[in-house]
């Protein structure tokens, strides 16, 4: 479908072997409710550190769901008699591997650390052992086509100094309010902040909604400056996540959403479920400049 990079949330298990999962949680992906109703904790919520790989491996993925089970994504896919399971990490980087033997377009990796210092409270210390994967397959330095990010900025600092890690790295940015971290999201997008931020990352990862203003009665879409001023500080900007089936406030439809982010913040990437609408409009976009 057009994709430069895949990504891989990264999250460890019981037995601490590194999957690849968009969060710390099994049960709006898998059918882990069912197989091992009992195994949830006090929340009610399935996590994968308390399972070991060989029952992470029997769980069936599906689509995202909500709370009650309908899924996120209604117009997504839907299966038909075809199975899916978890991937380790390692499976994911042996897959594109294999590809690239196969004589498949070069496409790279972008891992996140999920969760650092909430894995370390449940015993584990996920960021050497996903390095040491990525470099069994030959991802070591800002040469390799591979990014690694995270939303906690002083992992980031522990992974460029102490783990002395030459990848390039990704500053995540979310919300304050989502409690994903206690990096203060509002302070790394200021002009100070960013100046700090490029002493040790390569670029950041802004949630969409961060790159523009809606500004009120008339609705118009502007410019935040966040793009801006991390470019002034040579700082890549990827920003996540552009789905056609969920736009930001204030986009009538998705070509729109890619003409203000691609053509008028000339980002430098982003992150997408649709990468083969976005690379026909960046296509476009550069055939017009040229």
């Amino acid at each position: 479908m057009g994709a430069d990079y895949l990504e891989q949330d990264v999250v460890a298990t019981s037995d601490d072997e590194l999957v690849v999962l968009h969060d710390i949680y099994l049960d709006r992906v898998t059918d882990v409710a069912q197989r091992y109703p009992e195994r949830h904790r006090g929340d009610g919520r399935f996590y994968v550190r308390d399972f070991t790989l060989n029952e992470v491996r029997t769980l069936e993925v599906h689509e995202r769901c909500n709370a009650d089970g309908t899924p996120v994504y209604s117009g997504r896919y839907q299966p038909d008699g075809e199975t899916f399971h978890v991937h380790t990490f390692a499976d994911e980087l042996e897959f594109v591997a294999r590809l690239q033997g196969e004589g498949a377009r070069p496409v790279g990796i972008y891992a996140e650390i999920k969760r650092p210092s909430w894995h370390r409270e449940e015993g584990v210390d996920i960021a050497p052992r996903l390095l040491k994967v990525m470099a069994e397959f030959g991802y070591k330095s800002r040469k390799d086509r591979a990014y690694l990010q995270c939303f906690d900025a002083q992992e980031l600092i522990r992974v460029r100094e102490t783990l002395d890690c030459d990848l390039k790295l990704i500053q995540l940015i979310g919300e304050n309010a989502w409690g994903e971290t206690d990096t203060d999201f509002d302070e790394l997008r200021s002009e100070k902040g960013l100046e700090v931020l490029a002493k040790t990352v390569d670029g950041i990862g802004p949630w969409v909604n961060q790159i523009y203003d809606l500004r009120d009665p008339d609705g118009k879409i502007c410019d935040s400056g966040l793009v801006s001023r991390a470019h002034a500080q040579g700082l890549a900007v990827h920003p996540y996540t552009l789905r056609r089936d969920d736009l930001p406030p204030g986009f009538n439809t998705f070509e729109e959403l890619l003409s203000f982010v691609i053509a008028e913040l000339s980002v430098d990437g982003v992150f997408t479920d649709f990468p083969d609408l976005v690379a026909s409009a960046a296509a476009d976009r550069l055939s017009a400049d040229n």
